[in-house]
This record gives structure tokens, sequence and C-alpha cells, in this order.
């Protein structure tokens, strides 16, 4: 299906792929993997020929259909999600004109043509309607929302129908790139079964361990700078990429042993006529050797000890007839809700239904209209927003906003945390304005760490971060002592730390207490129509 062969490509003066090989046969679910700024997408821009190698070859099958999904969505105008879900918006019309070039060329047996024909075959089927609405329902759209205008919606819910309409063409190829960012839980748990089932062959590039090991069965991780093969999921590819590592290092380091007895005895025999010869021998043998490179160890989490909070009240946080609107929507008329000390919260349920509002209230970021909202004794609150930038300070570099954090912290101590964090010796002189992304969730974390609130609010922590990131950040919350309360829909992490879940729908707050799985097992959702659907 997709063959790449030798490659080599450079961005910006920096060397991404070099002699890179990979392989993607029908029906495959592949992984790849590789840290922030490695080459993945510019990888899929090589695959779908929207950029050109500086060597080697990228080949599909002339048979072979791809359905790309970016991270970010295109721009939208009228037309409505289910008209995006049935490439009514845009994707049928340029289908046809791209067919109607090629058939005024003459060349109608190209792979170019027989890609745009069997699109626009599928997209034409006077079933894609209904096949629409099923893939729209399962990622999380009602009815009544497929006839709105997509302009009303937000990046996340256009990104759904833009994935939904991948979903009705079925490509044989689908090239996702992060496909998890714009779900809420249950979105992701029904797309994820879906994939399980659907006939396509997967390219995926994914910060979502659990997703990673539902899904896949071969991972490809961009690496110094090859594309390295394995063979399982993504927990087993790690596996093997330690016992890879463990063997060429003894290799590497038995080598390195049998050199320096052979150049040993070379040193001290060269000068003695009736062993000179076995000294230049020696000499010469070295030379013979092919030799072993020294293996970069595999990254893995950094550890590192975090300030205790002050111990607060037994009681967290009550919440008693809590009412909050916006103008005429009412998001919760009567809430009630105790949060004990040490508990760990997660708030899980449909985009918009209210899990931030419930953050932004115990956080005292909005004005609820009844009811009252306090808290224990000693009570400090941290609120971990999902809008990062609002919380640093613009005229700060990275290293003045950690120390202006804490202020007993020391300048070295300062500067290490940073560096485990990922941010270079040269980075922390960086003004916190100018940073990425995933920068400032990285920045915002580290802020946390050093000075920890004893009720920390966390709304979406794990969006920009890497995997290793992310494991770092269970690791270091696992160790804190304080009440947590937070928002995600990454499985791995709802696993590591949930130990409490608030499913909120529709104004009510459901409480299950116990972990995610109890979760699953309780609330019955995974065994509800919706995930019915993929199973038709």
């Amino acid at each position: 299906m997709l063959t790449i062969r030798n490659l080599k490509k450079s961005h910006g003066g920096r060397l991404l792929f070099e002699e890179a090989d990979m392989q993607v046969n029908y029906g495959e679910r592949i992984a790849l993997v590789g840290p922030n700024g490695a080459g993945k997408s510019t990888l899929f821009s090589l695959i779908l020929k929207k950029d050109e190698p500086d060597a080697g070859t990228v080949q599909r099958d002339e048979w072979t259909t791809v359905g790309y999904l970016p991270q970010e969505a295109e721009a939208v105008h009228s037309e409505t999600a289910l008209d995006i879900a049935c490439g009514r918006a845009g994707e049928l019309q340029a289908l046809e004109k791209q067919l109607a070039i090629l058939e005024a060329a003459g060349d109608v047996e190209g792979a170019e043509y027989l890609e745009a024909h069997a699109k626009h075959e599928t997209l034409s089927s006077p079933h894609v309607d209904a096949k629409a609405k099923k893939m729209l329902t399962g990622l999380g759209y009602r009815e009544f929302d497929w006839s709105r205008p997509a302009r009303e919606l937000s990046g996340g819910w256009v990104m759904r129908a833009h994935l939904a309409r991948l979903l009705v063409m079925e490509p044989d190829l689908l090239l996702l790139d992060e496909p998890t960012n714009h779900l809420d839980l249950l979105s992701l748990l029904w797309l994820q079964q879906y994939l399980k089932t659907c006939s396509s062959a997967l390219l995926l590039i994914s910060h979502d361990l659990e997703f990673m090991d539902a899904l896949i069965d071969g991972v490809y991780e961009i690496a110094n700078p090859k594309l390295i093969h394995y063979k399982g999921n993504y927990s087993a590819a790690m596996e093997q990429r330690e016992r890879n590592y463990e063997i060429q290092a003894a290799a590497y380091k038995n080598q390195q042993k049998e050199i320096t007895a052979l150049q040993e005895f070379a040193d001290r025999f060269r000068s003695v006529s009736s062993k000179a010869a076995q000294a230049q021998s020696k000499i010469k043998q070295i030379e013979r050797m092919e030799k072993i490179e020294r293996p970069e160890p595999p990254k893995k989490p950094f550890r590192f000890r975090i300030p205790q909070p002050e111990r607060g009240g037994q009681r967290a946080a009550l919440l008693d007839g809590v009412q909050m609107a916006y103008d005429n929507h009412i998001v919760y008329k009567h809430l009630d809700l105790i949060i004990e000390r040490g508990e760990r919260v997660a708030l899980v349920g449909p985009n918009g239904s209210g899990k931030s509002t419930l953050i932004k209230i115990l956080a005292g970021v909005v004005e609820f209209q009844k009811g009252k909202c306090t808290f224990g004794s000693n009570s400090k609150v941290g609120y971990f927003s999902q809008h990062r930038a609002a919380t640093l300070n613009p005229n700060f570099s990275i290293l003045e906003e950690i120390l202006a954090s804490n202020g007993t912290l020391r300048e070295d101590e300062a500067r290490s945390i940073l560096g485990s964090f990922l941010f270079k010796r040269d980075d922390i002189h960086k003004k916190t304005a100018v940073l990425s992304g995933g920068e400032k969730t990285r920045l915002n974390l580290v802020k946390f760490l050093v000075n920890p609130p004893n009720l920390l609010l966390m709304d979406e922590p794990t969006t920009h971060l890497d995997i290793l990131t992310v494991e770092s950040l269970v690791l270091a919350l696992e160790a804190y002592e304080g009440t947590l309360v937070f928002i995600s829909h990454d499985v791995h992490f709802l696993r590591k730390l949930a130990n409490r879940i608030l499913h909120i729908n529709a104004g009510q707050v459901n409480s299950y207490p116990g972990g995610y799985d109890y979760f699953l097992e309780k609330s019955g959702l995974l065994g509800s129509e919706r995930f019915a659907l993929t199973s038709e």
C-alpha cells in the first residue's frame, strides 16, 4: 500500500530523515512516534505529496485511496456539520473539477484519477447521509446539531465533522494527526471502538498512550534520523526498544573492552622486536572491525521531588445549591457537591456539558447566580486553565516566571527543574509571550509543581504534551498529597490518577466513588445505543 525507501529530508537546516524506510500494508494499524519537532507531520506531508523529499522515494499503490485529518480545521462558512460529513462543503466539487481536468487530459488510468473517482463515488452514494449521521452521532453530535451552520460551532466540533467525513469515505489508508485532541472521553472511546472494526489501514500520530495501545499493531519511531520499526502496540514497542538498547549497549561495551585489550598489547610490544609483528597485527585487527556505535539510552520520564502543600481541612470544597447560567442557558440549576481532602476527582462528560464551568466555579473565575461555594481551613486553590497564556506574565522570562512563583526557590533549583521539563539552558531567558502552546503548558505545570496549592484544579493539563511529559506529570501528581480536581480525556492519565469520577451531562452530576474502570463498569455507557453503532 505505502512504501518509503531511503528517505532523506531536511527542514529549516535540520536533518529529519536519512536512509529512512517504512512499509504500511493493507489493514495494518501503525503509530508514528517521536518527540515534538521530530518530523512526524512532515512525513505526512511527504506521503500526501504536499512536499518533496531531498532524496529517496514515497510510493503508494495505484488503487490506494488516502484520507487525511490534520490537527487544525479548515475555514468554514454557511455549510452545516452534515454537509461537511457528506462531502458537500467543497469536497465533492473539488473532486468533480479534478476528474474533469484529468479526463480532458486523457489521464483516466493513473493513480490520481483512480483515487479521485473512488472518493467521488463514495460521497455520491444515496446512502451517504445515513452513514454520515451515524458517524456524527458516534462522535457526539446531537440530531439538532446536524443542520447548524458550522460557523456557529467551535473548532473542535468542526474537526469532528471532518473526521466523520473520512469515516464515511472509508479510504484504504487513514492518516490521522492527533485525532483525539478535540474529543471528549466518550467520543474518544467510540472512535477507538469504531477504528478497531473498520477496514482502513491506519497511520496515526498521537500522544495518547492508551488509544495507541488499544488500536495499533506496529510502531515506527523517528530516531537519529531513521525510522525504527517495532511490532506490537506502543507499550510492547517501548519494551522492545529497551531490550534492543540493552543488547546494543552490551555489544558496544564488549567491543570496547576488546579494542582496549588489543590496543594495550600493541602499545606495550610495538617497540619489542620479537613481538612487533604481533603488535602490528593487533592494530590491523582493530582497523578491520565493524565498529559498533555507542547507543543512546531511550528517553524516560523525568522524576523530581516536589514540595508538599500545607494540609487543608477535611472538606476541601463545598457547593451548596449553586445555579449557574450564561444568559438564558442554564448549566446548573441546583448543584450540591462535596469534595473531600485528598480526593482525585475526574470530571467526564460530553463537550459543552459544563465540566470547565464547574472547574471555573471552584476556581472563583466565574460568578454564579445562586448558592454558595466554600472551602476548608487553610485552603489554597490553584487553577490550571485551558488558556495557558493568560496565567503567564508576557514580560517575564521563563526563569523569572518560575522564581516569581516560589520566593524560596534558588536559581540553580529552578534551572534544574526547568531542564527536567525540557527547557534547555538557552531557553530559560526567552519571554513567555513567544512560547509555543506546548511550552506554555509545560511552564504552567512547573509553576504549580514548585509551589503547589492544596486544592489543584486542572482543565485538560495534558494538551500539547508528548507521552514522556504526560508520564512525568503523572509521576509528580501521584506524589502530590493535596486534593486534585481535573478534566482529561487521556485514558492513561485518568486511569493512573482518578479515585472518583463525576459524570456531567445535561446539568446532572453523577458521582462514581472509584477509578476509571469502575466508572465504565457501573455507568453502562459502553453498552449504550451510541456504542452499538460501531457493530452495525
